[in-house]
């Protein structure tokens, strides 16, 4: 019989256009490589989805973005029904959503992280509270939601009123340099490296999402020891914090110090045909239809 999927997408966060895009890419995609495809586009109500839940699929392709899609809840919430699902599982997911937490374990290993502390709200306000230029994050949020590069001598980037983050906010000095982003595809390891080029003043939401905000060049033209050790370091990122599927992890490349650094590691990466992980997989002889159905095999609940 064929394999029933269906597609969890939109959500609430602030990721949840972002995630529609995805979640329709991906169901044409898996229709395309053979599989009985159902899209849910979920909602702030558990008790309806456990109905369009009923009769149970046999998979779930989580293409949710953002808090409460990849942070863990919605794997625990699948654990606990017992469907398997697509990507990482509850702890590997809180993790790499928890920016502070994630950058903690990846320096205790070894990959290199741009110095950061976690300030309150307030101190940004008062004051630069690291010498410029920096950039401020939001702790737990994805698609560059909330970040900001700070200039020696800016006013403060946002008002008191301007937050909505929570009280806690991430500054990290700004590494200067190019923008390189590695897709790890479960035992298969690292796909390739990808530079994103454009001609904002940093990889922000709108570069990301706006026609023409953005370029990729893959393979990155970067030297070969450079490209092998961005590979190393994701993989070891995806294994540190226990991620399975497929991740996608961001970098910064200081060319004059010639180091890389890593930003984060993506649980759940956009996933449209021209998204980076599928364009890394394309560049390797992978289709979208063959990347997603091979998502679909990988998927399971936490043991």
């Amino acid at each position: 019989m064929t394999t029933h999927v269906a597609v969890l997408m939109g959500g609430w966060s602030s990721e949840r256009e972002v995630s529609l895009v995805s979640g329709a890419a991906c169901a044409k995609a898996l229709q395309e490589a053979g599989y009985s495809v159902t899209t849910i586009d979920i909602q702030r109500d558990m008790g309806s989805l456990l109905t369009r839940l009923y009769p149970k699929p046999d998979v779930i392709f989580n293409a949710l973005h953002g808090p409460y899609g990849e942070d863990g809840c919605i794997q625990g919430f699948l654990n606990i029904i017992n469907i398997p699902y697509t990507h990482s599982g509850v702890m590997a997911s809180a993790l790499a959503m928890d920016k502070p937490m994630s950058k903690r374990l990846f320096e205790q290993v070894g990959i290199p992280c741009a110095k950061h502390e976690i300030v309150k709200r307030d101190d940004v306000l008062a004051g630069n509270v690291m010498d410029g230029p920096y950039v401020i994050k939001p702790t737990n949020e994805g698609s560059s939601v909330g970040v900001k590069v700070v200039m020696d001598g800016d006013e403060p980037p946002f008002s008191h009123d301007d937050w909505p983050y929570g009280d806690e906010v991430m500054i990290e000095q700004f590494v200067p340099g190019r923008e390189l982003t590695v897709t790890v595809m479960g035992s298969r390891g690292a796909l390739a490296v990808t530079e994103i080029c454009t001609d904002h003043k940093f990889y922000d939401y709108d570069a990301k999402y706006v026609e023409g905000g953005s370029w990729h060049e893959v393979p990155a033209n970067i030297p070969a020891d450079i490209e092998e050790k961005a590979k190393r370091l994701a993989e070891k990122a995806h294994e540190t914090l226990g991620c399975r599927g497929v991740s996608r992890a961001d970098f910064r490349y200081d060319e004059d110090k010639g180091e890389i650094y890593i930003l984060e590691i993506n649980t759940q990466p956009g996933m449209t045909p021209t998204s980076l992980v599928p364009e890394q997989a394309a560049a390797v002889g992978i289709s979208f239809p063959k990347l997603v159905a091979w998502m679909i095999e990988e998927a399971r609940c936490d043991n």
